[in-house]
């Protein structure tokens, strides 16, 4: 620590006095431990820290559109949790640590709109469980992230990260809109929905909570170079948490490494069994929920790691294929056995059954795809408008559409709300046979006679996915999986961009998916990988 030497004048005379100048902390790429570090050792204090983030929010946001809401009081709220350190309560490992949550997870301090502008404004009269959880470990909740409008339950035609509040979402690794006659103001590097990872991978705060039903925590994390743990479906608890299906939805953790994703990982996961939320006693927790024993170099030694070739990644470019054969030599070099292929027996039964949505898609349409979504967005999203009382700006499914209606020429329903109304139709008894039909095919398909088998079959510890191509797979049946940023490769747009203009490189990942409550392994296995490639690089803002 370097020392300065002040001239203190006293009664008329200098006296000097040596004095120890504090080290600048930076929060740009900081990891939580070393900010936990830094607060220890009063090198900074949480103030400080939420100070750095909103200098960049207020520097960077206005291009990137990360945000729906900024905590209005994070400063104060840092400040108190500064008091605590001081005189000795340290909460948990995320005391003083600014966090920011996916605008559909309930906070009483700040509105929950789900994107939804007939939300906007609107403060529920409950917290979500996982938002008291992370309150309750010292966490500073400093803003609501942007998303895909109700977590991409609107439309089918609404591009990702794109909202009737906020609109279109930026990726940071090229913050451009798209230049094409055909675009319409979107990204031109797609930045992933319906969570967002913009504002974490530009280090406006250390981490964020997102949440899926088919994709949404891995696709942002790919498309924004970030780690992603999209758990078991009730290891974390949705109570508070605007639904689309309760038999696919999970919140989760972003962050930029292993460590970071793991540590709020174990926070967010509550004690014991949420009351309000029966799905949550389907995995055993780790010992004081603290995952980080699980951090291991040489997890990867031994493991045996398999390769679904056949059906699931036939849409993956040249380049990425190119990134998977890298992928694996490194795993090799790991100690991990690889078994190529290990093919999914349903793969090219499960590519064409796919999530009924949109008008094709609509009543007497429905045969050849999943009602599963649909469904329980009009079973689910209503039991949850219930929950609001009579705060609620809507009471049902149906107002909510009606609203959007009457609002269209404010910019309600852009591209319309085709998957609202083929929820809306749904008729909760007489089409439950179909539900429960397509329901226990998904669940055949992807774990019974998919995942589990393959996995049994070959003794396996995990499958090794390219990008965010298998989180369809394991959404249905809702397995975990973790997604480790590996490379940087060509934006290969469907159509030519205009003369002289050219795209960043694009994010690009690898995903470890496994059974149910395989969460240690996973993190075993993401961590050791991540240490053996270290690939993350930092979006270079202007």
């Amino acid at each position: 620590m370097k020392r300065v030497v002040l001239c203190i004048v006293i009664l008329g005379s200098c006296v000097f006095i040596a004095v120890a100048e504090r080290k600048p902390f930076s929060v740009i790429e900081a990891t939580i431990p070393e900010m936990q570090r830094a607060l220890k050792d009063k090198r900074v204090t949480s103030r400080e820290l939420v100070q750095q983030y909103l200098i960049r929010i207020a520097t960077y946001d206005d291009k990137l559109h990360a945000i729906i809401t900024v905590n209005p009081n994070a400063l104060k709220e840092a400040e108190e949790l500064d008091r605590e350190r001081a005189q000795g309560k340290v909460r948990g490992p995320l005391h003083g640590i600014p966090i920011a949550l996916k605008d559909i997870i309930q906070t009483t301090n700040m509105p929950t709109t789900g994107g939804a502008m007939a939300f906007d404004g609107f403060i529920p009269p409950y917290q979500a469980t996982l938002t008291k959880n992370l309150r309750e470990a010292g966490a500073l909740i400093i803003a609501k992230t942007s998303l895909t409008e109700l977590a991409n339950w609107v439309s089918s035609d609404m591009p990702a990260n794109y909202n009737s509040i906020s609109r279109f979402g930026m990726n940071p690794y090229d913050p451009r809109r798209d230049p094409r006659e055909t675009a319409d103001g979107r990204a031109l590097i797609n930045p992933g929905g319906s969570s967002s990872g913009i504002g974490t991978a530009a280090n406006f705060w250390a981490a964020n909570v997102g949440t899926e039903t088919s994709g949404s925590l891995l696709t942002p994390a790919n498309a924004t170079m970030l780690v992603a743990i999209k758990p078991t479906v009730g290891r974390i608890s949705r109570y508070g948490v605007i639904p689309i299906t309760a038999d696919q939805d999970t919140p989760g953790p972003m962050a930029k490494n292993v460590t970071d994703a793991a540590l709020l990982f174990g926070v967010l996961e509550s004690k014991s069994a949420d009351p309000n939320d029966p799905a949550t006693n389907r995995c055993s927790r780790p010992p004081d929920g603290d995952y980080r024993r699980f951090l291991r170099r040489d997890g990867l030694k031994g493991a045996r790691i398999g390769i679904p070739r056949i059906a699931v990644s036939d849409n993956i470019s040249p380049n990425g294929k190119k990134a998977l054969a890298d992928a694996i030599n490194i795993l090799q070099q790991q100690g991990a056995v690889v078994v190529d292929p290990a093919d999914i027996p349903t793969a090219a039964e499960f590519r064409l059954w796919n999530i009924c949505r949109g008008a094709n898609n609509g009543k007497g349409k429905d045969a050849g795809c999943s009602s599963v979504l649909k469904y329980g967005m009009k079973r689910d999203f209503n039991a949850w408008l219930a929950t609001l009382g009579a705060a609620s700006p809507v009471k049902t499914l149906t107002e909510l559409r009606e609203w959007n209606q009457k609002h269209e020429n404010s910019g309600s329903i852009k591209y319309g709300q085709s998957n609202l109304d083929i929820s809306d139709e749904i008729d909760l008894e007489q089409d439950r046979p179909k539900y429960e039909a397509d329901r226990a095919r998904d669940l055949t398909l992807t774990a019974t006679r998919g995942i589990d088998e393959v996995m049994k079959a070959n003794h396996l510890d995990a499958l090794v996915f390219p990008g965010n191509s298998g989180a369809a797979l394991a959404a249905r049946p809702g397995y975990p999986s973790i997604l480790i940023p590996f490379a940087m490769l060509p934006n290969e747009v469907n159509s030519p961009l205009p003369e002289g203009f050219t795209s960043n490189p694009v994010p690009f990942g690898i995903t470890f998916t496994g059974m149910a409550c395989s969460e240690p392994r996973l993190i075993e296995l993401g961590y050791a990988f991540e240490q053996a490639t270290n690939r993350r690089i930092p979006p270079k803002l202007p």
